[in-house]
């Protein structure tokens, strides 16, 4: 058995085609991210991935729509991601395929 800390991992992102990962995979990314209630996080879209994420805690608006802990929301590529957290969150993100750099920000004029 092999055992980590997920602290280990740039920002919770711990398998994926990036390093360090518990597997390199150009398939697809996981990540358990957190974030801070308040916590400024940059409007962004993926041109190719798509995302698949469960806010496992917390409560968060995005896409103008209130996410709540347990609710499943997806986001095609080019479908801009613009956050706001509520309370302290964490987040599951599954996102495929895995291709580092395939994060475009939104400059505020842009939304």
């Amino acid at each position: 058995m092999r055992k980590h800390n997920i602290s280990e991992f740039w920002r919770g992102w711990f398998i994926g085609n990036f390093d360090p990962a518990v597997l390199k995979t150009d398939q697809f990314e996981v990540g358990l991210l957190t974030h801070t209630k308040g916590e400024v996080w940059p409007a962004h879209y993926h041109k190719i991935g798509t995302e698949y994420n469960v806010l496992i805690q917390g409560k968060m608006i995005v896409c103008g729509q209130e996410i709540n802990s347990g609710e499943v929301f997806i986001f095609e590529p080019g479908e801009v991601a613009d956050p706001v957290f509520l309370e302290d969150c964490k987040v599951l993100c599954v996102k495929l395929p895995s291709i580092p750099g395939d994060k475009y920000e939104v400059l505020s004029n842009q939304r």
